[in-house]
């Protein structure tokens, strides 16, 4: 007998209330210190960590795993860093949409980081800390942080849901010069290849995308002919089309950890040269990636949860705010009409069973 979850609407404990006080004036007196440096720093700091992991590959977006009590549970935090370490994937990616990073409070962010690093350390994946927040003052805390721990790169999501071009340029070029991290950009909503093509030339640090905005089938051609080849484009969206993207010159795929071996059988099959059997565990990897959207958000977890990675699988998941609501699209399916009820769980317990030996970790 499972152990019933966590409540679906348990308050948050300490959340921050990120950018809710935060005014034009603060935003805008962050973006200027440190300008004149911004392009010296980047390429120098760069050069410096020329050793550091590739960034290229699986890179899994982490779960946030919570405790019964709603506490940030970072034992198993850390036994995530280990499955993904087992899954064979080449990054990590925490937190970002699929971890519930609104919910967090700036301690569980922090503490998160270092709790990731720690166990990280010897191990084969990069690590990527997401550094986004409304407010600009503490997206580049959460940045200066990173760096302090020794991760491989950093990644932020823009500052807003609207997408105004203009706060985007400012918010990365912000950033990027706080750190000579290597900057992910993840771009989402109207963030289009002549805004991308903006920021690469303005924060010589972004030189990685992950690309969910438009179709990015379409983008990656243009993106990489634009930068000759010097933008290394990365998917989400589950992996859902990662035989086209691999075709078409992705260097990454973002998708959820619940399974991220399945992902990496077919990336190493492709990179390999055995593209039918590629396709074939794509084949198999679909049928997993049907079940858990069709299930909602806590698919995700329940699934760490069946593979011994987590102890719990409640969710925080705030709802009804843009980024809430561009996290459900990014996942294929919204809370309202997919929930995780008995026969849920009994498809995916049948599915992960099925494809039990295809499993690494």
């Amino acid at each position: 007998m499972l152990p019933a979850p966590m409540s679906r609407d348990t308050t948050p404990v300490g959340t921050a209330q990120l950018g809710e006080g935060s005014s034009r004036r603060r935003f805008l007196r962050c973006l200027g210190g440190g300008a004149l440096g911004l392009a010296t720093r980047g390429r120098a700091l760069a050069a410096k960590r020329s050793g550091l992991k590739q960034l290229e590959g699986i890179f899994p977006i982490a779960e946030t795993p919570f405790t019964e009590s709603n506490k940030l549970d970072l034992e198993a935090l850390a036994e995530e860093v280990r499955f993904i370490d087992r899954c064979g994937a080449q990054g990590f990616v925490w937190p970002q949409m699929a971890s519930e990073w609104m919910t967090l409070s700036e301690a569980e962010r922090l503490e998160g980081a270092a709790a990731i690093v720690a166990a990280g350390q010897k191990l084969r994946p990069a690590i990527v800390i997401g550094v986004q927040s409304p407010d600009l003052a503490l997206a580049i805390q959460y940045a200066k942080h990173a760096e302090r721990l020794g991760v491989d790169a950093i990644i932020s999501l823009p500052p807003s849901e609207e997408n105004d071009p203009q706060t985007d340029l400012e918010y990365y070029k912000a950033i990027g010069r706080s750190t000579g991290l290597p900057l992910f950009v993840q771009a989402v909503g109207n963030m289009n290849v002549d805004l991308i093509m903006e920021l690469y030339k303005a924060v010589p640090t972004f030189r990685y995308l992950k690309d969910e905005a438009g179709n990015p089938l379409m983008s990656v051609g243009p993106l990489t002919e634009r930068t000759s080849g010097q933008l290394k484009v990365f998917s989400g969206n589950h992996g859902r089309d990662l035989i086209d993207e691999m075709r078409r010159g992705f260097r990454g795929s973002m998708p959820a950890a619940s399974f991220a071996d399945l992902y990496v059988h077919t990336w190493d099959l492709w990179h390999q040269g055995h593209r039918q059997e590629a396709m074939a565990m794509q084949a198999r990897t679909l049928l997993m990636i049907t079940e858990m959207v069709s299930h909602g958000f806590e698919a995700m977890k329940y699934l760490l949860y069946l593979r011994g990675v987590f102890k719990t699988y409640g969710v925080r998941q705030q709802q009804g705010s843009g980024f809430a609501l561009a996290a459900q699209a990014a996942r294929g399916s919204s809370d309202k009409e997919a929930y995780l009820d008995d026969d849920g769980k009994q498809a995916l317990r049948e599915t992960l069973d099925y494809l039990k030996p295809y499993l690494k970790a």
